[in-house]
């Protein structure tokens, strides 16, 4: 059974692990096309269609002939607009309009879910913490408790709540990323080095994850 280090709300190592669920941290993948397809996903529908470019009926100027349509020697143009002339047109550029957004079905995005889960207790980067409590919702408080469990680089904080103490110490905290426990996704699980994970946090994810979980969404 999978297990992960656990540390009490001061930093002091608890005298047991934890062990996590099997049906949500041990699944492993048998190929990574299912994680590709829910990271590629999560990139899509958070990319804003903002690039635009101006067709030849779009661009300023052009309305006159450039030469005479016969006896110059040259080939025939309408408008300096032309897509094949320097400040023309753009022929099949961005409009805009463009929809990136990928569908991923609610069951495949659970698997995604539990396979980067698995991933992550597989290769230790799980940390769990019996309980947060950062004193004045300081931020040398809470990176010093960081530290103290040995989370390092990029943090993902997962927590049962998202309370206004929490976001105030966190929100300087270049590398920390704080998160509710039921809005995981598998792009922050995959790009994060360390997961630190309170105990009602990690009792919320087994409760949605978990095969007796009933309806819901990510």
């Amino acid at each position: 059974m999978a297990t992960a280090l656990t540390y009490t709300s001061t930093g002091a190592k608890a005298a047991a692990t934890t062990k996590l669920d099997k049906q949500v941290f041990e699944v492993m993948p048998s190929n990574h096309t299912l994680l590709k397809e829910a990271y590629v996903a999560y990139l899509g529908n958070g990319r804003l269609s903002l690039a635009t470019t101006k067709t030849r009926g779009e661009v300023s100027g052009g309305g006159k002939k450039p030469w005479r349509q016969k006896g110059t020697g040259r080939a025939r143009f309408g408008s300096s607009r032309n897509p094949i002339w320097r400040g023309g047109g753009i022929v099949f550029g961005p409009t805009g309009n463009e929809n990136y957004t990928k569908h991923v079905n609610v069951k495949a995005k659970r698997l995604a879910l539990r396979q980067a889960l698995s991933l992550a207790a597989d290769e230790k980067r799980i940390i769990v913490l019996e309980d947060l409590m950062v004193k004045d919702a300081k931020t040398a408080a809470l990176a010093g408790l960081l530290a103290k469990v040995g989370a390092t680089r990029s943090i993902l904080l997962v927590v049962e709540a998202k309370t206004d103490e929490l976001l105030r110490a966190s929100r300087n905290l270049q590398d920390v990323k704080l998160v509710n426990g039921r809005y995981l996704n598998v792009y922050d699980l995959l790009n994060a080095d360390t997961i630190v994970v309170t105990k009602a946090a990690l009792d919320q994810v087994v409760a949605w994850l978990g095969d007796t979980a009933k309806g819901g969404e990510q």
